[in-house]
């Protein structure tokens, strides 16, 4: 159920494509819901939360009523609804616009949950990765969907540090110095040996086995087969700069998934520079992406882009010049302004300065449009 019924067609297209699953009715308004719905036979529901009259936390509840057994899952352009949407019992929450592999996850959950052997219908051509590295947000290392257990702090430091640098050769003196640059030198010795040997046996528990090597006084980081947020990010632009097609679906996903700032969470002096550097390329991504929706009139897609850059850069004049101009084509000019006086309230609070120019003269530009139509109208 979605009262857009673009968006109604194009998941009912995606979820036709899973051998095994059947969609049986589709709904834009409650009104067709009561008067078809008690009459169909279903077990899974993928609701819209946004809609008028009853939004779909309210027809999750009332669906609950007809049989408590069926399963909802919500589906959203918001992320704000999250913790609002768990508290109705559901199996999976979506954030639009939904990438195959997110949908193929909840597809997945739906046969754990039945026991059924519901399987996509376009296969892959390798096995997902068991290990997976988690970097935008916080720092997560998990085998097999489960967090990976580190012996001490200063393993899992180590670790991101070596993984940084993933096959590259990284001196005994410059982990010593960055890492136990408080500790006196030959005691910083063995408690790096001592980490390496934890290390070495955490992975090798997992069946990484010989990835840690020690040449000519460096250690080296050996690792294949996993998947990591900060890899897909840089295999995206890459691509995109050989080939000039953005891979569109893998970058949706990564944007869906991203949950903040490059190892955010970790109080680690030494991801500054790198941080920096991703958060360059995630903001180059969002451009990208700003750059896709625009040109395939994806409204509700490209605000949700902006927004997120806005969030990563909140003194950018450039994002919210878009932002402005994008309000400003959809006829919304209130929020263009309600946006600029926020941004400007910003950078004056926090950074005692005004908004460029050329941000100004947009804003005066806007002002001067709605003004005009408040008196035609």
């Amino acid at each position: 159920m979605d009262d857009e019924q673009l968006a109604l067609i194009n998941i009912a297209k995606h979820l036709n494509k899973f051998k095994d699953i059947e969609v049986i009715g589709t709904f834009t308004t409650v009104k067709d819901l009561l008067t078809e719905g008690p009459t169909l036979d279903f077990q899974v529901a993928f609701l819209d939360v946004e809609m008028p009259g009853m939004n779909g936390l309210e027809v999750a509840q009332l669906l609950k009523t007809w049989d408590k057994n069926i399963c909802i899952v919500f589906v959203t352009a918001y992320r704000d609804y999250a913790v609002q949407a768990f508290d109705v019992p559901s199996l999976d929450y979506l954030l639009k616009p939904i990438s195959k592999s997110r949908l193929e996850m909840t597809i997945n959950r739906v046969q754990e949950l039945f026991q059924t052997e519901i399987k996509s219908v376009p296969t892959q051509p390798h096995q997902k990765p068991s290990l997976m590295i988690k970097c935008f947000g916080e720092f997560v290392v998990s085998y097999d969907e489960k967090a990976i257990h580190w012996r001490t702090i200063k393993t899992k430091e180590l670790f991101a540090f070596l993984f940084i640098q993933l096959h590259m050769p990284v001196p005994r003196d410059t982990i010593i110095d960055t890492l136990w640059s408080d500790t006196e030198y030959k005691k910083a010795r063995v408690q790096l040996h001592t980490t390496v040997s934890y290390l070495r046996t955490t992975l090798s528990t997992y069946g990484y086995l010989d990835v840690v090597e020690y040449t000519n006084g460096s250690y080296m980081l050996k690792l294949d087969d996993f998947q990591c947020d900060a890899h897909d990010l840089e295999y995206i632009l890459n691509n995109k700069a050989e080939t000039g097609r953005l891979a569109i679906e893998k970058a949706e996903e990564l944007i869906q998934n991203y949950q903040g700032e490059f190892m955010a969470t970790l109080d680690y002096s030494w991801t500054a520079s790198k941080a920096n550097l991703m958060n360059k390329q995630f903001t180059q991504l969002l451009d990208e992406l700003n750059h896709y929706y625009t040109k395939n009139q994806d409204v509700k897609s490209r605000e949700r882009s902006l927004l997120l850059a806005l969030e990563l850069n909140p003194y950018s004049d450039k994002t919210i010049q878009q932002l402005i101009m994008h309000y400003s084509e959809i006829g919304n000019r209130a929020e263009s302004i309600k946006i600029y006086h926020s941004f400007k309230s910003t950078l004056l609070s926090e950074l005692n300065v005004s908004p460029s120019q050329e941000t100004i003269d947009l804003f005066q530009t806007v002002l001067q449009e709605q003004e005009k139509e408040f008196e035609t109208s």
